[in-house]
């Protein structure tokens, strides 16, 4: 019996339906439909019935439910006890661009130089995708910008930085009140469907300004470039040292009232490379606000 159709059984009654543990495995809904006829057919007995959109457990499935959600957490177990052998193997960070080019390369380099032994695997994207990624266990931790709501409690979440909001423009366009700018002049907007998208979209609404807007778009590094080809101004978040981080380009301070885009980290408290990510975590440690990491690995 493969065990990962027990897995997908338990998502199955868990959510509630073939769709909702499609959407969290990555698998059609087809795939989720054949892996559930498969597992019946190995244990020789019907796991769920239909009811309308939803499924539920039949008495027989109940009880495999309690003895598959046992096997499961044993597998589980057995693999941190056997990862624990030797601190060596890979880990998956995830991280949004800007930490990829800002924050990432000198702590990779710290990271990989103290254990020679762990690889760090590292995958880009949006904060959203990353956020779901360590939800779904694909990522074992991700650098992001901090979610609107609280992640749940089986993620551990730690603030790493904050990046006060700052006017970004072509050089020679300084000297004028930002505002006034931003009423005026062409405006690239970060994109709306990001959550750091969403602050800038505040704090437009917050001083009543609908700006001129040209472009909207979810690299920061092109609307920088952008930028510094006088095409337009932008809303960015400082996500560099030293910022700007393009010449031709000049960066106006909001004030002591500027919102910012606070980045941190995401981690999965069940991953079971957590005793290799502990050291990720603690040196992220040191480049942030100075207070441990909450890590609470799982006991085996």
């Amino acid at each position: 019996m493969d065990t990962r159709f027990l897995e997908t059984f338990v998502d199955v009654v868990e959510l509630g339906s073939m769709a909702g543990a499609a959407r969290k495995t990555g698998l059609s809904s087809g795939s989720v439909a054949q892996r559930i006829h498969t597992l019946e057919r190995d244990l020789g007995v019907a796991l769920i019935e239909r009811h309308g959109q939803t499924v539920k457990p039949t008495a027989a499935g109940r009880s495999i439910l309690i003895q598959g959600r046992r096997i499961l957490r044993e597998i589980e177990s057995l693999m941190r006890f056997a990862s624990h052998l030797n601190d060596e193997g890979e880990i998956t960070v995830g991280a949004i661009s800007t930490a990829l080019t800002g924050l990432l390369p000198d702590l990779l380099n710290a990271f990989l130089s103290a254990h020679p032994r762990i690889s760090l695997y590292t995958v880009p994207g949006t904060s959203l995708a990353l956020y779901d990624q360590v939800l779904n266990h694909r990522l074992d931790a991700a650098i992001i910008v901090e979610p609107p709501y609280d992640p749940p409690k089986t993620c551990g979440w730690r603030p790493l930085r904050d990046e006060a909001l700052t006017l970004v423009v072509p050089t020679g366009w300084e000297g004028a009140d930002p505002l006034d700018l931003l009423r005026t002049r062409p405006f690239v907007r970060y994109d709306r469907n990001h959550w750091g998208g969403r602050i800038v979209d505040r704090y437009l609404k917050k001083h009543s300004i609908t700006p001129y807007e040209q472009l909207e778009m979810d690299c920061l590094e092109a609307i920088v470039a952008i930028v510094a080809q006088k095409g337009g101004i932008a809303l960015l978040p400082a996500w560099t040292t030293p910022w700007p981080p393009a010449p031709g380009i000049v960066s106006m301070a909001l004030g002591d009232t500027a919102p910012v885009r606070r980045i941190g980290v995401l981690w999965h408290r069940a991953s079971p490379r957590s005793h290799l990510l502990k050291y990720f975590l603690r040196l992220l440690d040191a480049t942030t606000y100075g207070q441990p990491i909450a890590y609470e690995p799982l006991a085996p």
